[in-house]
């Protein structure tokens, strides 16, 4: 009888841990596969209104792209969940083996216990076994122990009926899982046949794209004059900020000299010297000129600290990122910035707060240049500007207007500075 409850002990722990595995990230991956749906359909409409230009662009191929790494994703994320299916049927499959032995076990031992029961079924076998006992407390013992065997037996065809019971309810739930893997299965065909038919899309706008190499080269060259322009008045401005500041810096020593001056002259002579001490202690330094007051100190920790959280400066979506892109033909163009597509007379804002140190014009469209502390930042390609150089603005504060660029699509270029230094400005917006 001992084997007997260990075994049935065993297969209740198996039947605990079997029961607690469950596909516990099914519905995380489906709600991210949901979203991912969403930035598609965002997308495709995005992508609409550029078709609405009255030639293939730029901003239709980045949105192409973008479409396709976000089908490229939904697919990987299919593919998860058919991997975490693979995995449960592999489970469910080697709990059902398990069920199978312990069910067959118990059966084996049940038979034992029946043919024992069949050989010892007369009231005479039972009567001899209880009398021949040697003593009272002997026979009592025995009577125990057939009431306990008879309960043993009783207990083993429950456990049989229990194990068949949850062996059927594994074999159900694996057909499900199999159903279910059959059904996202069909979901990832579909799904591979969308990036399929993208990728035709694609295909499609770069043979024209190329067909239109000489007017796209001539695009870029226009966009790179343009972008030398803007790092002129980038370098002007700058220069300007840092002689601001070193003015600004040389007049308070100045006043400080004056001051410890007059002290000396007015302080007793025994006070001079603490007085000349605490005068002339030498103020915290910045290692920026352009970070000299608290004020700015503040402002340029604050704006560092919010990296990778600022807003974009306006709806859209990227045309061009930062540093190198090559466009169809063998088209080469180095952005200092990020070039946003957008819609025609969308309002740009300020990315963070900051003081307006330049408003300019480049070529016929405005620029507007803030800055943040010994950062800043350029919006340029503007139908229109709402501020001023020396305005004070503030997070989201509208500062103009997108134009269009050469090929009629809305576009804004976003450029941050350190100082005098290009810096990727996708690494400091929000993702």
């Amino acid at each position: 009888m001992p084997t007997k409850i260990i075994t049935a002990f065993i297969f209740f722990l198996f039947a605990l841990s079997a029961s607690a595995q469950q596909p516990a990230d099914k519905d995380a991956l489906q709600r991210q596969r949901e979203q991912l749906k969403k930035e598609i359909q965002e997308t495709e409409r995005a992508l609409i209104e550029t078709r609405k230009t009255t030639k293939v662009n730029l901003g239709q191929l980045s949105l192409i792209n973008k479409k396709m790494d976000l089908q490229g994703n939904v697919i990987n994320n299919i593919n998860s969940e058919i991997n975490k299916l693979n995995d449960n049927i592999y489970l469910s499959q080697l709990e059902i083996n398990k069920i199978k032995r312990i069910l067959d076990t118990l059966k084996v031992e049940y038979a034992k216990s029946m043919v024992y029961a069949y050989k010892n079924r007369s009231n005479y076998d039972f009567l001899n076994f209880i009398f021949s006992a040697n003593n009272f407390n002997d026979a009592i013992k025995r009577i125990a122990y057939l009431k306990s065997y008879r309960t043993y037996r009783e207990m083993q065809a429950e456990n049989i009926l229990k194990t068949q019971a949850m062996l059927e309810d594994k074999i159900e739930v694996l057909s499900g899982t199999k159903k279910q893997k059959n059904v996202v299965l069909s979901e990832q065909d579909k799904e591979l046949d969308k990036l399929a038919r993208q990728k035709e899309e694609k295909a499609t706008v770069v043979n024209q794209l190329k067909g239109r190499q000489k007017e796209l080269l001539e695009q870029v060259k226009a966009k790179r004059k343009q972008d030398a322009k803007i790092k002129n008045a980038i370098t002007a401005m700058i220069r300007r900020e840092i002689e601001i500041a070193r003015a600004e810096a040389a007049r308070k020593e100045k006043e400080r000299l004056a001051e410890l001056k007059k002290n000396k002259a007015e302080t007793p002579e025994e006070t001079k010297d603490a007085a000349t001490a605490k005068t002339a202690r030498p103020a915290v330094k910045s290692n920026s000129v352009l970070v000299s007051s608290e004020a700015d100190k503040a402002l340029n920790a604050s704006f560092e600290k919010n990296k990778g959280s600022l807003p974009w400066p306006a709806d859209g979506f990227v045309i061009s990122h930062f540093g190198p892109n090559q466009y169809p033909g063998g088209i080469d163009y180095n952005n200092p910035g990020v070039s946003i597509g957008t819609k025609v007379g969308q309002s740009v804002k300020a990315v963070f707060d900051g003081e307006v140190t330049l408003v300019s014009y480049i070529d016929n469209k405005q620029a507007v240049f803030i800055k943040h502390g010994k950062y800043f930042t350029v919006y340029s390609n503007l139908a229109s500007a709402n501020v001023q150089r020396g305005d004070k603005v503030k997070t989201g504060q509208v500062i103009g207007k997108a134009d269009a660029n050469d090929e009629g699509q809305g576009e804004v270029d976003f450029i941050l500075m350190k100082e005098s230094d290009n810096v990727n400005p996708e690494s400091w917006l929000r993702r």
